[in-house]
């Protein structure tokens, strides 16, 4: 047996869009089961997003912790944003985020992983990049708005972040992939060894 995600599409007898919102909407499907037995999917339909884990040479993380409305909490993150331009190049946009969120720009850029968040009821995909040979970006800082406002920064050794993961002190889940990836690939054949920044994207194809 491989074990890898196979692309596989069920029959739709009927969808729908109840409704419809500024960057995502949500979709009632009518799916046929394997036993011909047809039942109703509502789930998200998103854009898809990047995130990107910043390391620099001390071997720390850089963070920033932002307001998420919806769990009502303020949430430790790795810089992150939606892919807002069907077919964007998905490092281009991770290059864009680490600029705003973080006005940081990075000379080394690999996939460290790609993620389905939560593919029970959103069909967001999520590319992770690790991003090294950090230095301030040129130019103003961007504009902040809205939760961005009151966002702050940090720089987190590795060793520590692994720590506050396991004991459920942060709970982002790019953040919690990533460092946890990071630290599996380092443990493996190394990050030198990951895939190049512009490797394919089945989830989200993109034009070069």
């Amino acid at each position: 047996m491989t074990i890898k995600d196979t692309r596989e599409e069920w029959e739709i007898q009927a969808t729908e869009t109840p409704f419809t919102g500024n960057k995502t909407s949500v979709r009632t499907d009518e799916v046929v089961m394997p036993d011909g037995s047809v039942v109703r999917r509502d789930y998200q339909v998103h854009p898809g997003s990047v995130a990107v884990l910043a390391l620099d040479e001390e071997d720390r993380v850089l963070l920033i912790n932002q307001y998420r409305h919806p769990v009502r909490h303020k949430l430790w993150e790795i810089p992150a944003g939606l892919l807002d331009v069907p077919g964007e190049n998905p490092l281009h946009a991770a290059q864009r985020e680490l600029y705003e969120e973080a006005h940081v720009k990075a000379e080394d850029w690999r996939v460290l992983t790609d993620v389905y968040t939560t593919p029970g009821g959103c069909d967001e995909a999520v590319r992770i990049f690790l991003a090294r040979e950090l230095s301030e970006a040129d130019g103003e800082r961007f504009a902040a708005e809205h939760e961005e406002t009151d966002m702050e920064h940090a720089r987190v050794p590795v060793d520590e972040l692994v720590r506050r993961i396991l004991a459920g002190d942060v709970h982002n889940n790019c953040l919690v992939v990533g460092v946890l990836a990071l630290v599996a690939a380092r443990g493996g054949d190394g990050l030198d060894a990951l895939r190049p920044a512009d490797a394919p994207w089945p989830a989200r194809p993109f034009e070069s």
